[in-house]
């Protein structure tokens, strides 16, 4: 007997972790999930996700949520026995990334996070969606030289 997909609905658990144990907890589930497919059960499981951005928790699709305690049992880093429903209109809203050229405007300080200017502050003084740069002065400069970089070398002061 087949099940059609629509029937199948899929949960996306979280679950709470030491901070900065995300990746070696998905790991370990990852690893218990394999042992387990090699033994032939299905477990249900369809991803294992570790957010970035996103500290102490980690994410479990799954077609069988009441697996996931045997699953996380005994894992050093998990806290607490309680585990959370969350929408996945939730999760996508988290992994989508986040067009920073949009956010950014003329006369906000930056910090430019990537290549030679690195740690540095600045002050946008001009952006260029279309190519994805932005167009800086250096606060730190004992002068104002403009420089353009690409949008992912900066990130919004604060941020």
């Amino acid at each position: 007997m087949s099940v059609s997909r629509s029937t199948v609905r899929t949960e996306v658990i979280a679950i709470r972790t030491t901070s900065g144990r995300e990746l070696d907890v998905a790991l370990i589930i990852e690893r218990r999930v394999e042992e387990r497919l090699s033994r032939g059960e299905d477990l249900g499981i369809k991803s294992i996700l570790v957010i970035p951005g996103v500290k102490s928790f980690v994410f479990i699709e799954t077609v069988k949520p009441s697996i996931i305690p045997a699953l996380v049992s005994g894992v050093k880093y998990v806290k607490g026995s309680r585990y959370s429903k969350i929408p996945l209109s939730d999760i996508s809203e988290l992994i989508k990334p986040r067009a920073i050229a949009e956010e950014i405007g003329v006369g906000e300080e930056v910090e430019i996070v990537k290549g030679p200017f690195r740690g540095m502050k600045a002050v946008v003084v001009g952006v260029d969606k279309s190519k994805g740069t932005v167009t800086l002065n250096i606060l730190e400069a004992a002068f104002s030289i403009p420089i353009t970089v690409p949008v992912s070398y900066i990130k919004k002061k604060g941020a």
